[in-house]
């Protein structure tokens, strides 16, 4: 029987000037994008897995271009129950998204029924509607890279993906049926 290893952290000291807020706002915005979890004024941790590492050296790139820096520092919990209130905390936000994720699901179902009950059949509704099914996609990816630790939504998330495309399979069948018929 092998022990399993803690999971390894990057702890993300962040520095920048007040002004302009520009540089702290990029930073941020790309330290959410990769799934960082804030855990306080400019600290931030995540996982330091492989798919990190770009979005890292990014917000440092951005931080640097502000004049300001960031220290990264590889940890693991000091006691085993440090490390599983991060794991826990970082698939709360993944949950999270994940809720978000399926509510927008919810609302592409919504749209597509709207559009059959108005009998609205066009080329640009359907162009519209692909648009969305396929931000829901990128979006889809983007937060199953994130969701290291497997949020308890992502599987549900999956298979609303796969509902939301098959709906607008069968939407595209009765556009392309009705512009035929005319």
């Amino acid at each position: 029987m092998t022990e399993e290893l803690p999971t390894r952290w990057l702890v993300l000291v962040v520095r920048l000037p007040a002004q302009p807020s520009r540089h702290r706002v990029a930073v941020w915005r790309e330290l959410r994008r990769v799934g960082a979890l804030s855990l306080g004024q400019g600290t931030w941790t995540l996982p330091d897995v492989p798919g990190v590492a770009a979005g890292v050296a990014r917000a440092i790139e951005l931080a640097e271009r502000g004049s300001g820096e960031v220290v990264v520092l590889a940890a693991t919990g000091r006691e085993e129950p440090d490390s599983v209130r991060l794991e826990e905390m970082f698939t709360a936000e993944r949950q999270e998204e994940w809720s978000e994720f399926l509510a927008d699901c919810g609302k592409f179902d919504a749209e597509i029924d709207k559009e059959l009950r108005k009998g609205k059949l066009t080329m640009a509704e359907l162009e519209e509607e692909e648009q969305s099914l396929e931000r829901l996609r990128r979006w889809h990816r983007d937060l199953k890279a994130r969701d290291v630790f497997g949020a308890p939504a992502a599987a549900e998330a999956q298979e609303r993906l796969q509902h939301c495309a098959d709906r607008l399979a069968d939407y595209t069948e009765q556009v392309f049926q009705a512009l035929h018929q005319q």
